[in-house]
C-alpha cells in the first residue's frame, strides 16, 4: 500500500494518448510522473480486443497521420502503419464507383488494388467513375488543392459548418451529396457534418494526401507503444482516482498521493466528474462491428461507402485485407462502423447492407463483436477553438482531444501543450518517485 507521506512531482490521471504524450514531455524535462490507469490497460477508447485470433478494434475512428508525424513521437518511431488503398470505393446506384484516388496512384498501387477488387465481383458492380470525366477532373483538382494548401491556410479561411462549405466548394450536387458528404461523415464521426469546416478541410487534406490508415496489430499498438517507451513503473493500471485537489488526488486502492501538480488526461465526462464544473462537449456516438469470413470480399484494402445510404452503414473495409495481423491466417475480417444512435436489430440490418455493398452473401459471416461508445469523438461545431485552455489552476491542468481537434494528433498536441504549461508554472521540480502502485504489465 502506498503511504499517504508519500509524494510524486506530478500525478497524470489517465493513460491515453493524451496523458501518455504528456509524460514523455515531463520525463524528457527531468520531472518524475507518474500514470494513474482505472482500466487493466494503457490507451483510452483506442484498445483492442482479441477473440480466436483475431484483433477488433473497440473504436471505429479512422485514423489520418503520417510516419513523419509520428517519428517525432518518443515511442512511436517503429509504429507501423498499414496504408488503405488510394482514395475510396462508393457504393451508389447499384455499382462501385472510385473517387479521389491520385493520378500517380492509379497507375500503382491503386490499379492492383483495384484489380484485386474486381476479382470475383459481377460486371455491373464493377467500380467504375461516379461522375463524367469533367466532374472527376473538378474533384481531383479540389482535392489536389487541399492536399497542397499549408495547415495554416486551412485554418485561416472562414468558418462554418462543414455541410454549408460543402455546398460553396463549386462542385456538382451529384458530386458532393455522392462523394463529399459520405467521406466527410465516415472522416468526422459525424453524420449530419456539424463539425467547423476547418476542421473539415484538415481532414480533407490528410485523406488526399493519402494518410488514411491503420496501426499494425490494432489500436492498442500506439498507447501500448507510447507506454513501453516509458521508464519502468511510470504507468500503473487497475488505479482508480475518486478526487483530485491542486497537491493530491485520492485513488480508491491506495488512498491519498500528495504532489506537485495534477494533470487529467482522461475523457471530458470523467474529467468533469472529478472536476464538477468543467465543460462537456456534445459527442457523436459510434458503433463499430466485426465479422469473420472465410473468403474476403472483393473490395481490397480501400475504403467502401455507401452515397444510397441505404442503411446504418457508414463505411466499412475488410481490415485484414488492410493490416493482414489482424486475422487468423485463412480468415477475414471485416470491420464496419455505424455512426449515431444504433438500431435495435443492428446485426440484421447491417448484413442486409453489407451483401448489397460488397455484392455477396453474408448469411455466413460470424459476429464476432459489438462495441458501441456513445460518446466516442468530441462535436467540433463551429466556432471550435484548437487551443483550449489546458491550465485550469496553479497544479492542476487538464489535457485529451476535447482540448484540441477529435484526433490522435489533437490528443498527442494537448498532452504536450499541457506539460509546457506545468513546467512553466513549477520550474525546477525535484525528483520523487512513489513507490508501492502495481505497475502496468
Amino acid at each position: 500500500m502506498l503511504e499517504p507521506a508519500r509524494h510524486a512531482d506530478v500525478v497524470i490521471v489517465g493513460a491515453s494518448v493524451a496523458g501518455l504524450s504528456a509524460a514523455h514531455q515531463l520525463l524528457r524535462a527531468g520531472v518524475q510522473a507518474v500514470v494513474l490507469e482505472a482500466r487493466g490497460h494503457p490507451g483510452g477508447r483506442m484498445s483492442t480486443q482479441k477473440v480466436d485470433g483475431f484483433r477488433l478494434d473497440r473504436t471505429g475512428r479512422l485514423m489520418l497521420v503520417s510516419p513523419q508525424e509520428l517519428r517525432r513521437v518518443p515511442g512511436l518511431d517503429r509504429l507501423v502503419l498499414r496504408p488503405f488503398a488510394p482514395g475510396a470505393l462508393v457504393h451508389s446506384d447499384g455499382r462501385l464507383h472510385r473517387m479521389g484516388e491520385p493520378l500517380s496512384a492509379r497507375r500503382t498501387v491503386g490499379a492492383r488494388s483495384t484489380a484485386r477488387a474486381l476479382a470475383g465481383v459481377p460486371r455491373g458492380h464493377r467500380p467504375g467513375q461516379l461522375s463524367g470525366p469533367l466532374e472527376q477532373a473538378r474533384l481531383d483538382a479540389a482535392l489536389a488543392r487541399l492536399a497542397s494548401t499549408p495547415a495554416h491556410r486551412l485554418l485561416a479561411r472562414p468558418e462554418r459548418p462543414a455541410a454549408q462549405a460543402l455546398t460553396a466548394r463549386g462542385l456538382p450536387g451529384r458530386t458532393v451529396d455522392g462523394v463529399l458528404r459520405p467521406l466527410l461523415s465516415a472522416l468526422l464521426c459525424d453524420p449530419e457534418l456539424t463539425t467547423s469546416s476547418r476542421c473539415a478541410d484538415l481532414a480533407l487534406a490528410a485523406f488526399a494526401r493519402g494518410r488514411l490508415c491503420l496501426t499494425e496489430g490494432g489500436a492498442e499498438a500506439l498507447p501500448c507503444r507510447l507506454a513501453a517507451a516509458l521508464p519502468p513503473g511510470t504507468v500503473h493500471t487497475g488505479v482508480r482516482v475518486t478526487g483530485v485537489s491542486t497537491t493530491s488526488v485520492v485513488t480508491a486502492e491506495h488512498g491519498e498521493l500528495g504532489c506537485r501538480a495534477v494533470l487529467l488526461a482522461t475523457g471530458a465526462r470523467s474529467a468533469a466528474a472529478l472536476l464538477p464544473g468543467l465543460r462537456v462537449p456534445a459527442s457523436h456516438p459510434v458503433t463499430v462491428l466485426h465479422h469473420g469470413a472465410v473468403e474476403p470480399p472483393s473490395a481490397g484494402p480501400a475504403l467502401l461507402l455507401d452515397a444510397d445510404r441505404r442503411g446504418p452503414v457508414a463505411h466499412t473495409a475488410v481490415t485484414s485485407e488492410i493490416d493482414p495481423s489482424r486475422a487468423p491466417e485463412g480468415r477475414a475480417l471485416i470491420s464496419t462502423t455505424v455512426l449515431g444512435v444504433p438500431p435495435s436489430d443492428l446485426d440484421r440490418l447491417v448484413r442486409r447492407q453489407l451483401a448489397t455493398l460488397y455484392g455477396t452473401s453474408t448469411a455466413h459471416w460470424e459476429l464476432l463483436g459489438v462495441h458501441h461508445d456513445p460518446e466516442a469523438v468530441a462535436a467540433m461545431p463551429p466556432p471550435h477553438d484548437m487551443q483550449r485552455p489546458v491550465r485550469l489552476l496553479f497544479g492542476l491542468y487538464v489535457c485529451g482531444e476535447h482540448r484540441d481537434t477529435s484526433t490522435v494528433q489533437g490528443a498527442l498536441r494537448s498532452g504536450r501543450r499541457a506539460a509546457r504549461a506545468l513546467l512553466a508554472d513549477f520550474r525546477p521540480l525535484p525528483g520523487r518517485t512513489p513507490q508501492g502502485l502495481p505497475a502496468a504489465a
